[in-house]
C-alpha cells in the first residue's frame, strides 16, 4: 500500500494528522473514541515527515486525555501491516473497556514509568495539596480570632469609667451595700426587742431564732426573779434545770436583738408579759 492509500484509509476512519510528533519524526494520526469521553485512538502512520515515504509499521493505541490536557497511553501499542490496519484500530478501539478506571475520580489508569498503574488525573495529589493547604487556612483564622481578641481588649479600656461616687454595689451577707447604708428592712431586723421582767416574776426559758421560738423550756427550767435594774440586768435564782442548756447560756437581761440566728429570752409564767420592738 502506497503513502497515498494508507493516508486515504486513515482519513476515511476519521483521523486527523498532528502538526508534531514528539516521541518521533513519523506522522501521528488521532480521532475521538467511539464511546469513551476523554479517550483518543491514535495510529503511528509509519510515514516519515521529512521523506514522505513508508519508514515502518503502522501502530495503533489508546490515549486518555486528562485535566491537565496530558496524553497517558492507557493500552500497548500494536503494530499491524496494511492490510491488517482497519482491523487493528478496531480491535483497539474495543480494548477500552478493558482498561481499569479510577474509583475517585473515574479516569482511565495507565502503566507509569515505576510500573505502577495509577490514575490518568493523578487525583492523589489533590488530595495531599487540599491536606496541606488546611495548616494555613488554621492559622489565618487563628490570625483573625487574635485580632479580634485584641480589638476587644482595646475596646473595653475605652469604655468609661464610672466615678466612685457614682458605683452602685450588691448587697453583702448583712443586708447593706458596700460603702452605703443599710436598707430599711435591715435596720427592722436589728431592733431591739424588749419585754417588763419584774422581781418576784416566776420565769423559764425560751430559744428563738430568727425571732421564732423554737424550743420552750417550761417544765425543765424554772427560777424567780430577784432582782432587774434600770439598764436590762436580770439577777435570777434558779430553782430547777433538767435540761441541757447550761447556766451560762441562760438570758441574763431583759432585750435582744431582732434577727439573730439563735437567742434564749425569758419567758413569764406568773402573769402576762409580751416581747415587743423597743419604741
Amino acid at each position: 500500500m502506497s503513502v497515498v492509500q494508507r493516508k486515504a484509509m486513515l482519513k476515511a476512519q476519521g483521523f486527523f494528522p498532528h502538526k508534531k510528533n514528539v516521541k518521533g519524526t513519523t506522522i501521528i494520526y488521532s480521532r475521538k473514541h467511539a464511546t469513551a469521553k476523554f479517550v483518543r485512538v491514535v495510529v503511528d502512520s509509519g510515514i516519515g515527515k521529512r521523506s514522505g515515504k513508508v519508514v515502518g509499521k503502522a501502530g495503533v493505541k489508546l490515549c486518555y486525555v486528562n485535566r491537565m490536557k496530558s496524553w497517558r497511553e492507557i493500552t500497548t501499542e500494536i503494530f499491524t501491516t496494511n492490510t491488517g490496519l482497519v482491523g487493528t484500530i478496531r480491535k483497539v478501539e474495543d480494548s477500552e473497556k478493558f482498561v481499569k478506571t479510577c474509583k475517585h475520580c473515574k479516569a482511565k489508569k495507565f502503566t507509569a514509568k515505576t510500573g505502577n498503574v495509577v490514575c490518568s488525573n493523578a487525583c492523589w495529589t489533590a488530595w495531599g495539596g487540599k491536606k496541606k493547604a488546611a495548616t494555613p487556612k488554621k492559622k489565618t483564622s487563628q490570625k483573625v480570632a487574635a485580632q479580634k481578641t485584641k480589638a476587644a481588649r482595646q475596646k473595653n479600656l475605652q469604655r468609661k469609667v464610672t466615678p466612685k461616687s457614682q458605683r452602685t454595689y450588691p448587697l453583702n451577707p448583712g443586708g447593706s451595700t458596700l460603702g452605703g447604708p443599710a436598707k430599711k428592712s435591715s435596720q427592722k431586723k436589728r431592733q431591739k426587742i424588749v419585754a417588763e421582767i419584774l422581781p418576784g416574776d416566776l420565769v423559764s426559758v425560751e430559744e428563738i431564732e430568727f425571732d421564732k421560738i423554737t424550743h420552750d423550756y417550761t417544765g425543765s427550767i424554772l427560777g424567780i426573779v430577784m432582782k432587774a435594774t434600770d439598764f436590762g440586768e436580770v439577777t435570777i435564782n434558779w430553782t430547777a434545770n433538767t435540761s441541757s442548756l447550761p447556766e451560762w447560756d441562760m438570758p441574763f437581761t431583759d432585750h435582744y436583738m431582732a434577727g439573730q440566728r439563735r437567742a434564749y429570752r425569758f419567758k413569764v409564767l406568773s402573769r402576762k408579759c409580751e416581747w415587743a420592738a423597743a419604741t
